[in-house]
């Protein structure tokens, strides 16, 4: 709803400069005669004209109706939107007024221009910039001020960063993940070789524009590796710089100490952020999370991600490793090893391909394409997209490809390198609880039979029982009782009678004398039972029996001698 009146918003039209006069008359008269011939009194009949007629932007008309008309022009260039803005900068999208180019316009806060170190470090940045010249790097191409305005004028890209787009579609699908942190390898390899390190590599700095290519953005935190040219941050610069949640380990000790292997790390960290769609330690205060990454290493990619492959995940973790010296050597070498990832796993490297620009597309649209798969996928169990009525697939797992052989390097790095440094999750490295290794029994002895009295041996098949003197050779062992002597330990062994059978799971043979000419005794073979004999009569019962018929013939004879 218009908050000033038709008149009132002409005026700050006219003071904010940004139609030309003869225009903005040419366009009034054409608005007027659309309008019957009679201008209307709505200010937004006439602020809509002015925007589908592409001389205003739905910015400038949202300043003009706030009474805001200055700030609109910038040198040669006329700003058209606000991009973004953060503590250090404020970044526009401009046009160049003669050439008509669109560039991007990044400028210092008016509040930092008296602070020596930040403009300082504005400078450096331009500095830095405009040494590199990489399709992975934003270019720079003016760097001025105009009274205490100072900017730095850009390549302008139309696209999303990295950490944007993962907060509005989730975890990147592993095709799309691996050529976006490869591509910025690229790039930063080129900065390494020209003497740049970034120190600050995060997926916030890590632009995708609308044809797939990864642009590198704000090196306002760069390092010379010349000492001439290093001293200059050094000498502004007290603190720990960089972002916590992919500050690398010596760099959190010492900014200005470090070497191109910070960015390694760096990049590693943004690997794992795209692949799971956070940072590798998410949660704690700033300094818990430097600490963190001081001494310990996140959780297994594979615990968050199930269809991530062990060599992807071996790569981040080398980028990642606390130990500069147990990384990759060079950032060529991290982009050599995703690129060869790609093409292993059956996936194309080609990046600005129209491919690549279709998946991209999808990732950089207007609103968050819709999530209809988990893991890391969209649209799917595959890593598809879904946007509308378009989908792409070819991500996650790899639809529609062959499943690609075992790789050579599975099973190798991965593991090695978490044991290096800190223990981290080992559920994937140990047997589940379901299945039970079966565990080996100790095996037994094997017992040889022993020669009978005569020499003779055992004729059964299994271990035979010999009676008489012979000692018995499986199955329960036959107590040999020796006279005079316990075989029991402490408790004394009772003497059974000759004649009776001992009960119990254990045979107790009586030992007899062996006449001099002893017969071969007879062999039974083993689980038998030995052959059953008719117990003699004992003395003590014979008496007993004798004493009842006594009384039995008694109590008859009573009997009779009453009748």
């Amino acid at each position: 709803m218009a908050t000033l009146s038709v008149e009132s918003f002409l005026d700050y039209v006219e003071r904010s400069e940004l139609v030309e006069p003869a225009m903005l008359q040419a366009v009034l008269a054409e608005f007027k005669q659309s309008q019957g011939g009679e201008m209307p009194t709505d200010a937004d009949l006439l602020a809509n004209f002015l925007i589908d007629r592409k001389l205003l932007t739905s910015w400038h008309v949202e300043k003009l109706m706030e009474k805001r008309y200055r700030g609109f022009s910038l040198g040669k260039y006329r700003m058209l939107r606000l991009i973004g803005s953060g503590g250090m900068s404020t970044v526009y999208l401009a046009e160049h007024k003669l050439m008509h180019r669109q560039r991007a316009i990044k400028v210092l806060p008016k509040r930092r221009v008296n602070d020596s170190s930040y403009l300082a470090r504005f400078h450096l940045e331009a500095q830095a910039t405009s040494q590199l010249d990489h399709p992975n790097i934003v270019r720079c191409y003016d760097v001025d001020n105009e009274g205490d305005t100072h900017y730095i004028v850009m390549e302008f890209i139309e696209g999303k960063d990295l950490n944007t787009i993962v907060k509005q579609e989730g975890p990147l699908p592993l095709e799309l993940a691996c050529n976006y942190i490869a591509q910025s390898a690229e790039g930063l390899a080129h900065a390494h070789d020209k003497g740049l390190i970034h120190r600050d590599v995060k997926p916030a700095n890590l632009l995708v524009d609308t044809k797939g290519i990864v642009k590198i953005l704000d090196l306002g935190l760069a390092l010379f590796s010349d000492e001439a040219q290093a001293s200059l941050t050094v000498e502004h610069n007290e603190n720990v710089l960089g972002t916590a949640d992919y500050l690398a380990p010596e760099q959190a000790v010492n900014s200005h100490k470090v070497d191109h292997r910070a960015d390694i790390y760096g990049l590693g960290c943004s690997l794992y952020f795209l692949l799971t769609g956070r940072p590798p330690f998410p949660d704690g205060t700033l300094a818990q999370r430097i600490a963190k990454h001081q001494s310990q290493m996140p959780d297994d990619i594979r615990k968050l991600r199930a269809d991530c492959p062990r060599d992807l995940a071996d790569i981040c973790v080398k980028m990642m490793q606390k130990r500069a010296e147990k990384r990759y050597a060079s950032m060529r070498e991290v982009a050599d090893a995703l690129e060869g990832w790609l093409v292993n796993h059956g996936y194309k490297f080609e990046p600005g391909s129209g491919e690549a620009a279709a998946k991209a597309a999808v990732l950089t649209a207007g609103g968050p394409a819709a999530r209809r798969g988990g893991g890391g996928s969209f649209g799917g169990s595959h890593g598809s997209f879904a946007s509308g009525t378009q989908r792409i697939t070819g991500s996650g797992t790899g639809a529609a490809r062959s499943k690609p052989g075992a790789n050579r390097h599975d099973d190798t790095v991965y593991d090695k390198m978490r044991v290096d440094t800190k223990k981290g999750d080992s559920s994937y490295l140990k047997p589940t609880t379901g299945a039970k290794k079966p565990v080996a029994g100790k095996p037994l002895p094997v017992a040889k039979p022993l020669d009978g009295p005569s020499g003779d041996k055992s004729r059964s098949g299994g271990m035979p029982i010999v009676t008489g003197s012979s000692v018995a050779k499986s199955g329960p062992q036959p107590i040999v009782k020796v006279p005079g002597k316990s075989t029991s330990g402490s408790m004394p062994a009772i003497k059974p009678s000759p004649n009776v059978r001992s009960s119990g799971p254990q045979s107790v043979l009586p030992s007899a004398p062996t006449p001099p000419a002893a017969a071969v005794p007879s062999v039974v073979p083993s689980g038998a039972f030995p052959a059953r004999r008719k117990p003699a009569t004992s003395t003590w019962m014979l008496v007993a029996g004798g004493i009842g018929a006594v009384i039995v013939l008694a109590i008859l004879f009573f009997l009779l001698m009453q009748l």
